[in-house]
């Protein structure tokens, strides 16, 4: 049979690479100032738009999109074309998805600074941006899709089953979790409130680090390392088991996010019971990587790019250990709301996403531009700085949050909590010092790759395409007759993607229908009322600085939680909330009783001066909130939003809720004057007091208890 002649595009690869490492530094360097940030709040500056608050978001959806996505996409448009035996199919596709990805991570980084946010973790970008993702995503699935139906080789290899079923759940997981109502060209609501809310959202959080920081390296990791090795993947049965457990399993841990919380406790314990599942899969994955080595561990002591891959995949078995362990209740009360999440998570993040991503770029650089990496010496010497500077990142935060846990929990012989918050707070700023210089020293590792990969790129010259020979796939096709039966399913790509789907689709079906049909599921509570104009804006600015990113709104039924912060919460508190708050970190107190715990005064001057009301505090100060205005024209448009998600306002309310808002603004600032604070009641600072005030004053203790 003739063979076809074709060449392989490395412009796109190329572009993706400079982007993953451009993005890189960027991302890591946002996430060393907040780190910073944290142990040292001068560092935030006095300016709204470097406020950790706003910036802590940057940092994660650079790292996550632009860092790691950048990584998936350089993968995918080198190696499916080898593995397919075709170039891309379509070079036009290629730009669209590569330039419109980065024109998406260039406007999340501004609009996240200037305030504009959804408050969803790992989904905070607005509706906008949203749409945008949706388009340059369908248009990166064409092009895989139509390269995989165009190829050459019959059999779709283990990597690209990884790559598409990567594709088709963060596509149904970014539509589900995006559904909001907009009320104007950068601010909507969540479609979703309360309980509902936070299950998508930790259904989509939870699967986001699985099918976008996990699923697609994974693919990477059977691609690169056995082409770094020089030898086959270790079992290709195994490669079957590991990937349709993993897409299945996956999908339903996302309520492990939410345990101790309001959520219904048969959603907790399903989370909890396919969480530890979720180990075995996972470091089946794991140990096909690592045997894939057998016999080459003397080449592994040589080489930096087998080194990087190697720690990059144990890092993967030590996070996929850790996440089912942290699934289970007891220990996820000592983990949740705390550094340890941190860890576990940077532990993922810097060690297999860094790791092997930067194994990858190692590797590729020298073939891209037909050189011999630039210093061996060089790469070796930044694994073992990136090395150092994980094992200084993660210890200090998974000693902070036992220490922490400890002194929360900790009663005197009387009965009284022993230590106060901002006690703990203290105790632990030299941990968050020693977390930050060892981010540091992980960024200084990066600098040093990014010098060697200039420095090969220079020495060498771009290969702008390879040329390649295939022959033709025939169109007539019969199995061997011992032939696997997974081998028919790698013959046919759109079954592999529609089953792919389905598999992911089941879990999240099951968890979240009952809990949006079933009413039992979030009991309603009649003393709880909708927000007051004034206090809808007071939230929305709690929203656009970030307020989530440091406090809870959720009080877990445990003694010293419920001794702390008062009675703990239930479902129906939370029923007219687009979004949910309940947040994942505590670097401040939780705030879900928190109104009227103090006059209004302290809390002026709390934002205005943090420190002044709670010494030692670590909270930046908010001077702008008490120079900006009230977006009074815009409180007609989110009154009608809400009533549309089902929120009980009066109808026609819109024409006098901006009246309610200004008498309510009028009696604050009133109060404020009797404590000799003058200020007018137009400002931002006014409609947030409002808000802290209003939270958990609809239900006290005695009236808790749900009624129909």
């Amino acid at each position: 049979m003739e063979l076809q002649q074709f060449s392989y595009d490395n412009k796109i690869p190329k572009f993706f690479a400079i982007a993953t490492v451009t993005w890189g530094v960027v991302g890591m360097l946002v996430g060393v100032l907040a780190a910073f940030q944290l142990a040292f709040p001068v560092m935030n500056m006095g300016i709204a738009y470097t406020t950790f608050g706003r910036i802590r978001p940057v940092h994660t959806n650079a790292v996550i999109f632009a860092f790691v996505g950048n990584a998936f996409f350089t993968a995918v448009y080198y190696s499916m074309p080898r593995l397919l035996k075709t170039p891309m199919w379509s070079k036009a596709l290629s730009k669209i998805h590569f330039w419109g990805w980065q024109l998406i991570i260039l406007s999340a980084a501004v609009t996240l600074m200037l305030g504009y946010t959804t408050t969803k973790e790992y989904a905070e970008l607005e509706w906008p941006i949203d749409i945008a993702i949706t388009i340059v995503w369908l248009v990166f699935g064409i092009n895989m899709m139509g390269t995989i139906l165009t190829r050459r080789e019959r059999h779709l290899y283990v990597a690209i089953w990884f790559f598409l079923a990567s594709w088709v759940t963060v596509a149904m997981l970014h539509i589900v979790n995006s559904f909001e109502l907009p009320v104007s060209f950068m601010k909507s609501y969540s479609w979703y409130a309360g309980v509902q809310d936070a299950l998508v959202q930790w259904w989509y959080g939870h699967n986001a680090v699985a099918f976008f920081l996990t699923t697609p390296f994974l693919g990477i990791m059977y691609y690169f390392l056995p082409k770094a090795a020089n030898r086959p993947i270790y079992s290709y049965r195994l490669s079957i088991i590991h990937f349709w457990s993993l897409i299945f399993i996956y999908i339903w841990a996302g309520p492990h996010h939410l345990l101790n919380t309001a959520l219904p406790e048969w959603a907790q314990s399903l989370g909890t019971a396919l969480s530890l599942m979720l180990l075995l899969p996972s470091w089946g994955g794991m140990l096909n990587g690592l045997f894939t080595l057998r016999g080459a561990w003397d080449k592994v002591r040589e080489d930096p790019v087998l080194k990087f891959f190697v720690v990059a995949v144990i890092c993967y078995g030590m996070a996929t250990f850790e996440g089912p362990m942290l699934s289970l209740k007891n220990v996820n009360a000592i983990s949740h709301y705390s550094d340890w999440t941190i860890a576990h998570v940077h532990i993922g993040a810097l060690g297999w996403n860094g790791f092997l991503t930067f194994g990858m770029l190692y590797w590729l650089f020298p073939r891209l531009f037909n050189t011999k990496l630039y210093s061996t010496k060089l790469a070796g010497t930044h694994f073992m700085i990136g090395t150092l500077g994980i094992v200084l990142y993660a210890v200090p935060m998974y000693w902070a949050a036992f220490r922490s846990y400890f002194m929360m929990s900790a009663f005197t012989p009387e009965g009284q909590l022993q230590y106060q918050f901002i006690d703990v707070v203290q105790s632990i700023v030299p941990f968050y010092a020693l977390r930050a210089i060892g981010g540091t020293i992980y960024l200084t590792g990066v600098v040093l790759m990014v010098y060697n990969l200039v420095k090969t790129a220079r020495q060498g010259k771009f290969v702008e395409s390879e040329a390649a020979s295939a022959a033709p796939l025939a169109k007539r096709y019969k199995a061997p007759a011992r032939a696997h039966w997974h081998s028919r399913i790698e013959r046919r790509p759109v079954m592999l993607l529609i089953l792919s789907f389905i598999v992911v689709a089941v879990g999240g079906m099951i968890e979240m229908i009952p809990t949006f049909l079933v009413k039992e599921n979030v009991p309603t509570i009649a003393s709880v009322k909708p927000y007051t104009p004034l206090e809808l804006q007071g939230r929305d600015v709690y929203i656009q600085e970030g307020c989530n990113n440091c406090h809870t709104q959720m009080i877990r039924p445990f003694r010293y939680e419920v001794a702390r912060y008062g009675e703990y919460s239930k479902a129906g508190e939370y029923v007219y909330d687009h979004p949910h708050l309940w947040g994942s970190k505590r670097t401040g107190p939780d705030l879900a009783r928190i109104g009227g715990k103090y006059p209004d005064s302290w809390h002026f001057n709390h934002m205005l001066e943090p420190v002044s009301m709670s010494p030692g505090s670590i909270m930046p100060s908010y001077p702008w909130l008490f120079e900006n205005k009230i977006d009074i024209r815009a409180t007609n448009s989110k009154i009608y939003a809400m009533r549309k998600l089902g929120v009980p306002y009066p109808e026609g309310y819109e024409a006098v809720a901006v009246a309610d808002l200004k008498k309510q603004a009028n009696e604050i600032t009133a109060r404020l004057k009797q404590s000799k604070i003058t200020i007018s009641s137009d400002k931002q600072i006014i409609a947030l007091i409002a808000y802290l005030q209003r939270l958990g004053t609809d239900i006290k203790a005695e009236e808790a208890a749900p009624q129909e």
